[in-house]
């Protein structure tokens, strides 16, 4: 494995993460799941791998088969929505507990799913685009540019758990909400 491509890429994707949305996704799931910060965690790390593994490989191609502007609008609409869809209240934030019946499976299978979603066309997923184009050890490429997303979002899951504990849910949804509308409205106008 050549370690400058896998130093590159953890550098890269790491610096590029901090306060990113899926560092936000990563303090949200720890608000809403306080009890099972490792399967987001391990959510987190497989769908990185999965994600990050098919940008290298493939994205360079799908890049060229997307015009830039119309990705521009698919992005920021994204943000909008999700920043719109977090101020509607969950079932949980209207005073009811979060259920003991939570498994860590399903906590596991929830961050999996939502962090791939979220990292489609994510700054971090366009790095590793381009690492994938411009190296030509992949692994080294995709070890990199997961190791770089686990040092700014595993800190996140804990760090968050603490924070929001002293901090209602429908606050941390609100700021949420109010940072996913402005990344929406920066992609229309400065993208």
């Amino acid at each position: 494995m050549d370690l400058n491509s896998f130093l590159l890429a953890s550098s890269i994707v790491a610096l590029a993460e901090m306060g990113d949305k899926t560092q936000l996704l990563s303090l949200l799931l720890a608000a809403k799941y306080k009890t099972h910060h490792w399967a987001i965690v391990a959510g987190i790390f497989v769908s990185t791998v999965f994600n990050h593994a098919i940008a290298a490989w493939l994205g360079s191609a799908l890049a060229q088969w997307v015009n830039p502007e119309l990705m521009r609008w698919i992005i920021a609409g994204g943000f909008i929505a999700l920043g719109i869809w977090l101020l509607v209240p969950d079932k949980l934030d209207d005073g009811e507990k979060t259920p003991i019946a939570h498994s860590s499976w399903k906590v596991f299978t929830i961050t999996t799913s939502l962090f791939f979603i979220a990292e489609m066309g994510d700054k971090t997923q366009v790095a590793t685009v381009a690492l994938g184009a411009r190296y030509d050890d992949l692994m080294a490429v995709v070890l990199g540019t997961t190791v770089g997303m686990m040092i700014a979002n595993a800190p996140a899951v804990w760090l968050g758990q603490k924070f929001t504990n002293s901090l209602p849910i429908k606050w941390v949804h609100a700021i949420a909400a109010i940072i996913f509308i402005i990344i929406g409205l920066v992609t229309i106008f400065f993208y």
